[in-house]
């Protein structure tokens, strides 16, 4: 029987385990996958391959370039560049272990200086470059290309300046994202996006898949909460994004390189802005005996003119999974919960607390339960952020979605999830960023029944296109990466990812920046069925398309 770990945490251990998958959905995808190669400069090449031979000795795959481990070498110590298949396998994946790919090398630089340097010799010798945080990630966004390398920045995690009066953090991307709330408490300040992986995962990470987490509503994403970036071109051109005053001159590309999956930019310094740590936080837990009235509470609340801290959604499913493993004090007769947290002066959270609790009773809610401590606030949290890893103490295998809706139709889309269960014959736990409306289904299956891969594969794809069809969109955080290039095909015309693949071409015009990730090629979106193409092209090229 193969042998595979979960979205979660081994059994009997605390260690965090983020892979999932059967080997023959890893192989049949590592087939499907094409790379896209950079012209090589012949004169550079030569002049690169005159470079003293590396000390570090060639695997089967690098076999056939040392002219990269060459260049490379002469740029980084060995101890900072790996080549043996042992070093480069746990390189492999990201947190969407499904898909896997050995890179020809992995390069581990210390300073800016070298990552520019590693830019330009792959520039050079046209090499796909794949930068890499922690490897937290959902989408695949950081799985390697077998002709390239993957240009780790963990090791750039220094905390360079902490200004409290500015409010302001200086980080390098390795950064995990608790650590700045942690070097940031002593002044009473904080870093408020808290994906629920942010005791591992890093700042880098973050701002290139936008991460959110439950205190998003009220304190925004990522792009909400950087003020400026620095970091290099695949050419190794130096690039400033944002400015430290509310506007900067010229186009917001700060936006645009905030969510772009790596595609555009290696970033190797983040401004963040900090807030205030509030005097007083209190959570309401509410119970609903019907996942319909959970979900309309939700827009009562904001209809209310109430925007909480957080506003998560979990049901029965969920909280019956979670509760044995954290005992949260989850109510496990409910078919779902509602966690309301309000912050702010002591006066503010308990005049909104008890405004909540008065929506959530005229909403259905047959108990609401309110923290009365700082200990226990924590604990109604620590069900929520351990949802994933707990999937994984009643299921083989789960794979994580991440949709967005808008929040009246949350209910909806709970009631179309339990018809699609019996649709795919698969189980789904719910867990939601009800406030904004981001949708974590955990779709249960094992991988090694046969077709249970292929039904969950399925099965997500339908919950997306759900997602589509009501206005939202196929992520809130998680990424396009590999696993949802599928359903840019749903989502934009030919047009629109034409426009897409210009923005990436200004700033890669060669497709060595984590290339086929994120747009997806006309050819795939044909081979997805979603249009037709002969010999090539479309039919009847010449007419107009919108």
């Amino acid at each position: 029987m193969e042998s595979r770990n979960y979205h979660g945490r081994n059994a009997g251990h605390n260690e965090p385990v983020l892979a999932f998958g059967s080997r023959d959905a890893r192989n049949a995808t590592q087939r499907t996958r094409s790379h896209y190669h950079g012209l090589i400069d012949r004169s550079v090449q030569t002049m690169m391959t005159a470079i003293p031979g590396s000390t570090i000795a060639d695997s089967p795959a690098t076999a056939g370039r040392p002219d990269v481990l060459g260049a490379l070498a002469a740029v980084l110590a060995p101890a900072n560049l790996l080549s043996r298949r042992e070093q480069t396998a746990p390189f492999e994946c990201d947190g969407l272990s499904t898909f896997r790919q050995v890179p020809l090398a992995v390069a581990l630089p210390e300073t800016e200086q070298q990552v520019r340097a590693v830019l330009r010799v792959c520039s050079a010798l046209g090499i796909p470059v794949v930068a890499r945080g922690a490897g937290t990630g959902l989408s695949g966004g950081a799985m390697p290309c077998a002709d390239g390398i993957v240009l780790s920045l963990a090791k750039l995690n220094r905390i360079l300046a902490v200004d409290p009066l500015a409010r302001t953090a200086r980080v390098q991307p390795g950064v995990r994202n608790l650590a700045v709330s942690e070097a940031a408490a002593q002044y009473g300040l904080y870093y408020a996006p808290d994906p629920s992986s942010q005791i591992a995962c890093s700042i880098g990470g973050n701002v290139a898949e936008n991460s959110g987490g439950v205190h998003c509503l009220k304190y925004g994403l990522t792009v909400h909460n950087v003020l400026g970036l620095r970091g290099y071109t695949i050419d190794g051109e130096p690039v400033d994004f944002g400015s430290a005053a509310l506007e900067g001159p010229g186009l917001d590309l700060l936006a645009l390189a905030i969510g772009s999956e790596g595609m555009l930019v290696v970033v190797t310094e983040v401004t963040l802005r900090l807030v205030p740590k509030p005097q007083r936080a209190q959570v309401v837990m509410a119970s609903f005996d019907d996942v319909l009235k959970a979900g309309d509470a939700v827009a009562a609340i904001i209809a209310a003119g109430i925007i909480p801290a957080g506003l998560e959604m979990m049901d029965r499913k969920a909280t019956n999974a979670v509760e044995p493993f954290v005992n949260a004090g989850y109510d496990l007769r409910a078919e779902a919960i509602l966690l309301a947290e309000s912050d702010g002066t002591h006066e503010e959270v308990a005049e909104e607390v008890a405004e909540i609790e008065r929506v959530l009773k005229a909403a259905g809610s047959v108990g609401c339960v309110v923290s009365q401590s700082e200990a226990e606030r924590q604990r109604f949290w620590s069900g929520r952020k351990n949802a994933f890893p707990a999937a994984g103490r009643i299921s083989p295998d789960y794979y994580c979605m991440d949709g967005t809706i808008p929040r009246k139709h949350l209910g909806h889309v709970l009631r179309a999830i339990e018809a699609m269960e019996k649709k795919h014959a698969l189980r789904c736990m719910n867990v939601f960023h009800a406030g904004d409306g981001n949708l974590h289904p955990l779709i249960l299956f094992d991988a090694n029944v046969p077709g249970e891969w292929e039904r969950a594969d399925a099965f997500g794809a339908d919950i997306l296109q759900l997602c589509v069809q009501l206005g939202g969109t196929i992520t809130g955080e998680h990424g396009v990466g590999i696993e949802k290039i599928n359903s840019m095909c749903v989502q934009f015309s030919p047009r629109e990812r034409d426009a897409f693949f210009g923005v990436k071409r200004a700033f890669d015009e060669h497709d060595l920046l984590n290339p086929g990730k994120a747009i997806p090629t006309l050819a795939r979106c044909a081979e997805y069925g979603r249009m037709r193409v002969h010999g090539g092209a479309l039919p009847f090229a010449d007419l107009p398309r919108f």
